[in-house]
């Protein structure tokens, strides 16, 4: 039931259908290439030319064992990507490379992406002062496209600013697989970032929490960050959210959270004093992320959590899909209809007049617009 992805290779590609049941987010941040994309629950319930053979493949190749076994019970020829995603990326990161080639990643930055990339990054840095004089910042690195591109932006960043700063390269290791650990180690090498990786427990921590797992799991990431950082003498963090990050937040904010807030490019910790985060790569659209992995040859990791690797079974396979994406598919459908509708909603939370709105919190009290209403002129 499981081919491995040496056998897959030799295939020819009119004998097989290679079905991608990852996370439908995850497949568009990391797609793979000559694959249909569609739900575990989808594929159940589709019908299939009979004549070729059905491969699955899921994040780590457990919950495409259980589909493809599903399916060779309806009659099908069918078979499991032996370990997944994963897998797939750890052959692809195999594949011979230059001897310049970290030196080619850094000028694709500089030279071939400097509009959509580089000159955002700096862009980012001045207009929301993220990087000041004397600063020690961690650059936090989840193992993804954006955190790794945010990571080789801040050595090009440090070569030549004339502002001094010093900068660290973390990873935290919350309880990765082995295999993505790799994946991790092996970019950083590949790429040349100096990467300082510590452990912690935190995927074992909450993988019984029913609620909320995955705010909770941020939540306690961002605090063993600080408090890393912290102790090798930072003041910041650096984290990887992205333009499309922040549209997509100012939009669920509105539509599940009944509030206007956004997603800010910097902040104060409330929990380690004298701490901030910043997200230098603020400007940035994930599109223009993918482009640049994707014009490297470069491969990361997809969300790595214990939960989507064991959850093998139907019900996970029925599951919601994340607000995120929704949000997503959202501002994909309204681009139809007005191009320019993803600025719109990030020009939106930095035209807000007071005036204009019912009521409004700072970090003392809530403001009603009848609170002043009868002291001065409306219109």
């Amino acid at each position: 039931m499981k081919i491995s992805v040496e056998q897959l290779k030799q295939l020819n590609k009119e004998e097989y259908i290679l079905i991608d049941i990852r996370d439908a987010e995850e497949a568009f941040k990391n797609p793979i290439e000559n694959s249909v994309v569609l739900s575990g629950e989808s594929v159940l319930s589709k019908e299939f030319d009979s004549t070729k053979k059905i491969i699955v493949v899921c994040a780590q190749g457990y919950v495409s064992d259980f589909v493809a076994q599903r399916l060779q019970e309806k009659g099908y020829d069918a078979y499991s990507v032996d370990g997944g995603y994963v897998s797939i990326v750890m052959d692809k990161m195999n594949a011979n490379v230059s001897d310049d080639f970290c030196a080619q990643v850094e000028r694709s930055i500089i030279k071939t992406y400097r509009r959509k990339i580089w000159s955002k990054f700096t862009k980012a840095i001045r207009d929301y002062e993220l990087v000041k004089e004397g600063d020690c910042i961690a650059v936090c690195i989840s193992g993804g496209k954006d955190s790794m591109l945010m990571a080789k932006c801040f050595q090009e960043l440090h070569k030549h600013s004339p502002v001094h700063f010093d900068v660290k390269y973390i990873v935290m290791d919350p309880g990765y697989s082995k295999e993505n650990r790799e994946v991790i180690e092996k970019n950083a090498k590949k790429l040349n970032i100096p990467v300082e990786i510590f452990e912690s427990d935190i995927f074992d921590n909450v993988f019984n929490i029913e609620k909320n797992p995955c705010y909770i799991c941020a939540r306690m990431r961002r605090g063993h960050l600080y408090n890393y950082a912290k102790n090798l003498g930072c003041n910041k963090i650096a984290l990887g959210h992205h333009y499309d990050d922040v549209i997509e937040t100012i939009l669920m904010s509105m539509l599940y959270g009944g509030q206007i807030q956004t997603m800010m490019p910097k902040l104060h910790s409330n929990n380690f004093k004298g701490m901030e985060v910043i997200r230098p790569l603020y400007l940035i659209h994930e599109d223009d992320i993918k482009a640049w992995a994707k014009h490297n040859n470069l491969y990361f990791i997809q969300c790595a959590c214990k939960f989507t690797e064991a959850c093998a079974n139907e019900t996970c396979l029925t599951q919601s899909k994340s607000k995120r994406l929704e949000m997503k598919n959202l501002i994909k459908e309204l681009k139809k209809v007005n191009p320019f509708v993803e600025q719109n909603i990030f020009k939106s939370v930095e035209n807000v007049s007071l005036k204009t709105v019912i009521a409004y919190k700072d970090d003392n009290a809530r403001h009603h617009f009848l609170d002043t209403y009868d002291e001065e002129g409306n219109e």
